[in-house]
């Protein structure tokens, strides 16, 4: 567990994707800080149950459930919706929810459904909440990305990659896109005391990406998850980011093991991250 000086108590921190894996260790140890924890989760049945081990494990029933499809523009503004009707107050938003998909496939707003679920939604979310976490600074926004960032590269000509699907390379390219939109973010917040900062959770045991995936797939993620860390560890960096007094102040920055490291050189490109900024906010209407 890592350690850290002051506690979440009076807190409210949102976690997308926190039924599993990463995300329900981020909101486990949360908890454990005493913090408010709003839970974003995609099914009621497995968000009811990990919420339930959440508050018996950390003695903490100030543990909410909300319900929202990522993939789905319209599902993220009424998540929007029920949280301001609920809290007036955000301190923290962790931006964790992930996927791949082995072939290409369309979300309901037609666009393509790796870069919508692991960098669209994060854009929306973190634009719709925006004026709640400005009225609540000091708050912070931490955005996991990937490894693969670096070997991403984005194609601002076929950002829905209908011109050739390759899991691994749209997979990359939208965790790239999380590191560029967390760099612009972070520039136009300056001054308002929200900070954000992206990072790489490292290979993490989890049963990410293996509901829609065939065999071979599952399998290799099976191979790399037994040589991979626990979610504890893989949260680490999450929680660092989003509890630690040593990080107040810090915005704009890519941390590996709560240590920020350089991102791909491209990702420093402003003239790309205010590029993809302007494409993205047509994408989801803002």
């Amino acid at each position: 567990m890592p350690t850290v000086n002051s506690s979440m108590q009076g807190k409210i921190c949102m976690v997308t994707g926190a039924n599993s894996g990463i995300g329900k260790a981020t909101a486990l140890e949360l908890a454990q800080m005493g913090a408010t924890v709003v839970m974003v989760c995609r099914d009621r049945a497995r968000g009811e149950e990990a919420r339930s081990e959440i508050t018996t494990k950390s003695r903490n029933n100030a543990v909410d459930l909300l319900l929202a499809d990522l993939s789905s523009q319209q599902s993220i503004r009424q998540l929007v919706g029920n949280f301001q009707h609920h809290y007036t107050h955000l301190h923290v938003l962790i931006n964790n929810a992930g996927a791949a998909y082995p072939g290409r496939r369309e979300t309901v707003d037609g666009l393509e459904m790796t870069f919508a679920v692991n960098y669209l939604a994060p854009f929306l979310l973190t634009n719709l909440l925006l004026d709640v976490l400005k009225a609540s600074a000091p708050a912070r926004i931490v955005n996991v990305s990937s490894v693969t960032q670096k070997s991403g590269y984005i194609q601002m000509d076929d950002l829905q990659e209908v011109k050739r699907y390759r899991p691994m390379r749209v997979y990359g390219q939208s965790k790239l896109a999380v590191v560029l939109f967390t760099y612009e973010l972070a520039r136009r917040l300056q001054g308002t005391g929200v900070m954000a900062n992206c990072l790489h959770p490292g290979f993490v045991a989890t049963n990410f990406a293996q509901s829609d995936v065939g065999p071979a797939v599952r399998l290799l993620v099976k191979l790399i998850g037994s040589f991979g860390a626990s979610p504890q560890e893989g949260a680490k960096t999450s929680i660092y980011l989003a509890s630690s007094p040593k990080v107040e102040g810090v915005t704009g920055k890519y941390f590996v093991k709560s240590i920020p490291r350089r991102s791909a050189a491209i990702s420093y490109d402003e003239s790309l991250q205010r590029q993809l900024w302007e494409q993205s906010a047509k994408l989801v209407n803002l």
